[in-house]
């Protein structure tokens, strides 16, 4: 055991779909877990699979979240898939599902049920709405906590005042991490404190939401949801060529700003002279700023903020970001090949490990069911079950 393996010998049972719990697991297989994990055969496995375009058996989605792990095509709706479940439970670390709540029970895998055979299991359950409450039978994805818990309502786009989404899965993945880190601080306090009994960790999409914006929470919360405005011309600015992010945070930010615009009389202009009357004016700045800031060259401003010392930087593409200087000096990204996906994917390298590097385990999406004979052969099947079990479709993949 080192720094980059700090999880080797635990064996991690996954039966997680989607990208928060599946992303969850995968970092404890980049930790040196042995991650197993656990898909339909007969439905084409993970959704996460088909979510978006598919590459052979990946998504995007699926490729970062079974990144590291192997996976085991089993029905669990048959006798002999749940004997397998239960053999590869009687010696795991960790179980996690991602069923709709009430599910795993109906299958015969309830905490009870799993920690009466294996007392020492840290059983982890994760799902949209929470385990309990009216909404807990209710299917979610990111997209629908995002409404649910404001974020939606707040980014409001600039021109439309409307509510939109953000793009990204950020509920999905900060979710993955809080259940890591109720994991892997589990698994800590097992190792280093020699308790032997497991716990049940629950955690949800929605409690994941809450805590990525406790902070504009508390602040709606004690504002009155009237937001507090700034007293900076903060936003994304249209320039000559293309857009601009500038942020400023300190009231003694403003004469640089004004400067390094070459708009020097705005310092005297009553209505934006103080750090009360700019807040009071801010949408006469704005209308007074942008087209001072359109008129110019991306690059020309930036020069000017920075060397003024204001944050900013062009809106970029993720192609364009992939292409910057700073990120191939600190190399943060490594490009990997996948089953299935015509060309390297870029992967961002986790802070704490190695870079990836292709043809390693760490470095592998695998397909649906690729390491199902092998793991089966690992926990007692001889080929001829193993066949038979193929046969009569209860496994599937390789």
């Amino acid at each position: 055991m080192d720094y980059h393996s700090a999880f080797a010998g635990i064996k991690v049972v996954d039966l997680t779909g989607g990208v928060a719990g599946p992303s969850c697991a995968m970092m404890l297989g980049q930790h040196g877990a042995d991650v197993i994990k656990i898909e339909t055969p007969h439905n084409g496995g993970d959704w996460a699979r088909i979510l978006g375009r598919t590459y052979g058996d990946h998504s995007t989605f699926s490729i970062y979240g079974t990144l590291g792990k192997r996976s085991v095509a089993v029905d669990l709706k048959t006798p002999e898939g749940k004997e397998i479940l239960w053999r590869l439970i009687k010696d795991a670390d960790v179980f996690m599902e991602g069923l709709k709540p009430g599910t795993i029970q109906r299958y015969g895998f309830s905490y009870d049920a799993v920690s009466a055979k294996n007392p020492g299991i840290l059983y982890y359950s994760i799902s949209g709405f929470g385990q309990t409450g009216p909404l807990a039978a209710r299917p979610a994805m990111d997209p629908v906590l995002q409404a649910m818990t404001g974020i939606v309502n707040e980014n409001r786009g600039e021109h439309d005042n409307h509510p939109h989404r953000i793009a990204i899965s950020l509920i999905d993945m900060f979710t993955g991490l809080l259940g890591f880190q109720a994991l892997a601080t589990s698994l800590y306090v097992r190792r280093e404190q020699k308790v032997k009994q497991g716990r049940y960790i629950e955690a949800s999409l929605m409690q994941g939401g809450a805590m990525l914006s406790v902070i504009r929470m508390m602040a709606q919360y004690l504002e009155h949801n009237q937001a507090q405005r700034t007293s900076m011309p903060n936003a994304v600015y249209t320039t000559a060529d293309g857009q601009l992010n500038i942020t400023m945070v300190r009231p003694t930010d403003w004469r640089p700003f004004c400067e390094a615009i070459d708009q020097p009389q705005l310092l005297d202009d009553p209505r934006f002279s103080t750090h009360a009357a700019r807040a009071q004016n801010l949408d006469e700045l704005y209308e007074v700023i942008r087209p001072v800031i359109k008129s110019q060259k991306s690059a020309w401003l930036a020069e000017r903020l920075t060397a003024a010392g204001i944050m900013n930087y062009k809106v970029n593409t993720y192609s364009e970001f992939l292409k910057e200087e700073q990120v191939a000096a600190t190399g943060i990204i490594s490009w990997l090949n996948q089953p299935g996906v015509p060309e390297a994917v870029p992967m961002p390298n986790i802070p704490g490990l190695p870079p990836f590097q292709n043809g390693t385990k760490r470095a592998h999406a695998p397909r649906m069911g690729e390491h199902t004979r092998e793991v089966l052969t690992e926990h007692g099947y001889s080929n001829a079950e193993i066949q038979a079990l193929f046969d009569k479709k209860v496994v599937g993949g390789d």
